[in-house]
């Protein structure tokens, strides 16, 4: 089946990463399927559509909205799956639903999409361990340099684990400043990440 506008993406996994295994055991990090913290977001692109001006390949590792494979309960408390579901294991997804793809871990942003790397704060009086809204570029759709330091608006953070590393997710528009790199910023990425 070729779309024609959509990618048919199957999950890399399960479609909750919410199961850790703690030496020879599994501890359950979370029961409620309507949390998104602990949907999967990562997927494998199975088929292209006719229309693919970004040239995603089938193959391609994509990284998605976590509405792709949530389930949820509707106002009568049925349980559903997402409306990009077709069968168990493929879903219909647009192209602004992808935020990022690659192969083998060379990762590439879409357009309108930075991926930021938090960075440690260095106040002494704040409970945060992270500077609030600033962060390094780690991957770009080519508008902001790779490692430059930015800011950017509240609103505008959606948290991502990609290749182990905690990265924030930002539209382009909402970055509003990019400040001097001095390089003795460090970058904060807990140990669960």
């Amino acid at each position: 089946m070729k779309p024609v506008v959509d990618f048919i993406i199957e999950p890399v996994g399960d479609r909750y990463n919410n199961i850790h295994k703690v030496g020879d055991k599994e501890l359950i990090l979370n029961t409620e399927m309507f949390n998104h913290e602990y949907v999967n977001r990562k997927g494998v692109v199975v088929a292209t559509p006719f229309y693919n001006p970004n040239k995603l390949e089938v193959g391609d590792e994509v990284v998605l909205h976590h509405n792709v494979f949530r389930r949820w309960h509707n106002v009568k408390g049925i349980e559903k799956n997402s409306r990009s579901f077709i069968k168990e294991g493929q879903y219909l997804v647009g192209s602004d639903q992808i935020f990022m793809y690659g192969k083998e871990s060379k990762w590439v942003c879409m357009p309108g999409y930075t991926f930021v790397k938090p960075i440690e704060s260095t106040d002494k009086f704040s409970l945060s361990k992270e500077k609030e809204l600033i962060g390094v570029v780690k991957y770009s759709d080519g508008t902001h340099s790779k490692d430059k330091l930015i800011g950017f608006d509240p609103v505008s953070t959606y948290e991502f684990v990609v290749d182990g590393e905690r990265l924030y997710r930002v539209m382009n528009k909402f970055i509003t400043i990019e400040y001097e790199y001095r390089g003795n910023e460090k970058e904060y990425n807990p140990s669960w990440a």
